[in-house]
């Protein structure tokens, strides 16, 4: 939509809504009346239409805008209303984009996830974390700097945390591994099948401990959110 402009009240199309740009030093019944003149060339094309109402980053004009606000609805069945953004000064903005460019939102995954069966035999390495969809076969190894997470049952030989970071830990949703390390701690694996709930291990007391995962809830413990 092309810019409309009036000698108080300026209206302009931005993407499904409408823009008005007003100087609040002039009295509300002249912008009203300018308001008027644009939105009656419009006729129903401002029904529903979201609008933002921009004073140029003039302060203290919440009563006026909240006035404009119920006039638009009222008299032109408008959708929502709001005030434009602050204007942020040009070392306010770089501190922003640099905390954005810090977050988590837009920091680089080190994840290798795969999907599939791992088969007796193979071995896969990372140095992030490791996401298995599927089965882990006896005979096979994982190894992973970080976390290890299998979506299916773990067997075979897995080592969490490598070479030395103790705090790792390793989740099946159904545990029965052969052999289990986490950094520098190793405990061999259990015989026998493994549980109906999914479990994980970690190092507690220099010592690999296997916990059932809904019971223990590992991940609520975690600050939100945290950076892989």
């Amino acid at each position: 939509m092309s810019t409309e402009k009036s000698s108080s009240v300026k209206l302009k199309g931005v993407g499904d809504g409408l823009w008005i740009t007003l100087d609040p030093s002039l009295s509300e019944d002249t912008i009203k009346k300018e308001i008027d003149i644009l939105f009656k060339r419009m006729k129903n094309l401002a029904i529903g239409a979201n609008v933002v109402l921009d004073v140029d980053g003039a302060q203290g004009h919440e009563t006026l805008l909240d006035s404009l606000k119920g006039y638009l609805q009222d008299t032109y069945q408008v959708g929502r209303v709001s005030s434009s953004p602050e204007k942020r000064s040009a070392p306010v903005e770089r501190i922003r984009q640099r905390d954005l460019s810090r977050g988590w939102n837009h920091h680089r995954s080190d994840v290798l996830m795969l999907r599939g069966r791992v088969r007796s035999g193979q071995k896969i390495e990372t140095k992030g974390h490791l996401i298995i969809t599927g089965n882990v076969n006896p005979g096979s190894e994982l190894i992973a700097g970080k976390d290890i997470i299998v979506l299916g049952k773990l067997s075979g030989k897995v080592h969490a945390g490598y070479p030395d970071n103790e705090s790792a830990m390793i989740f099946a949703l159904a545990f029965n591994p052969t052999q289990v390390r986490i950094g520098n701690v190793t405990a061999a694996g259990v015989e026998d099948e493994a549980g109906t709930a999914p479990e994980f291990a970690s190092v507690k007391d220099h010592a690999i401990v296997v916990e059932e995962f809904m019971k223990a809830n590992p991940f609520g413990k975690l600050p939100w959110p945290e950076t892989i």
